[in-house]
């Protein structure tokens, strides 16, 4: 079954053809909100908004050890993370979908792991390649059939939010060799690698990221919804085709 994480833009899935909706509890607490369980095309999938339906929760409070357990107990065996974020490389300008390979880390005060001082042996994840290699080719190889040009690879650093980034520091972001920033990359994909459930994401760039092109003084946040309407239902005619449909 698939899982698949909505973000900014992405709080459903119209083309989610819903069975059920089920409230899953976790030893980490209660996820962002209730699990949708339904098919899209030949594929089962499992749905979760990580912000809330109604977008409530800000990406530094977003309980992100419960969300990963939560699809991993009711048998997600793959994840696709959708995210929009800042565009801070050249080519990766609003609406553009990039399915990024790499990570920086740069947020603070989150809980990172499922490993607390309970007696158990101490389990360190390889992080080398941050992203599983067979669900990037899996989104990359849909958007190729469908004919939807996406970027394959990135750097997305993962800032630690509400607030945007100062243009000083996307200079620093660029400087450290990120392609990409936004807020809820991390601690998502290291917690699916010590699930040991395969984790990939495809980011939607609805802004350039501060002090770049239009974004020089200001980000219009009108831009960005009308940028995430418009590239958002690209995203589904891809998860779509992904899902054989």
């Amino acid at each position: 079954m698939l899982g698949i994480i909505g973000g900014s833009g992405l709080t459903q899935l119209s083309n989610l053809d819903v069975s059920h909706r089920e409230i899953v509890r976790t030893p980490w607490g209660e996820p962002s909100a209730p699990l949708s369980f339904g098919r899209i095309g030949k594929q089962e999938v499992v749905f979760l908004a990580r912000h809330g339906f109604g977008h409530t929760i800000p990406p530094h409070l977003v309980n992100y050890r419960a969300n990963i357990d939560a699809l991993k107990r009711v048998g997600a065996t793959w994840i696709v993370s959708v995210a929009s974020v800042g565009g801070i490389r050249a080519d990766m300008g609003p609406g553009a979908l990039v399915v990024p390979n790499q990570i920086i880390d740069y947020t603070s005060g989150r809980e990172t792991s499922f490993q607390h001082a309970d007696g158990q042996q101490v389990l360190h994840i390889d992080f080398t390649e941050p992203y599983d290699a067979g669900v990037r080719v899996a989104l990359l190889t849909a958007a190729r059939e469908q004919g939807e040009a996406v970027v394959d690879g990135g750097v997305y650093a993962a800032t630690q939010g509400p607030r945007l980034e100062t243009a000083a520091e996307i200079n620093r972001l660029a400087r450290d060799g990120a392609d990409l920033v936004g807020m809820t990359g991390m601690p998502e994909a290291a917690l699916a690698r010590e699930a040991d459930v395969p984790y990939g994401a495809l980011c939607v760039v609805a802004n350039w990221a501060a002090g770049r092109a239009d974004s020089t003084h200001e980000i219009r946040f009108e831009h960005i919804e009308a940028t995430l309407h418009s590239a958002m239902g690209r995203v589904r005619h891809l998860i779509e085709h992904l899902c054989g449909a």
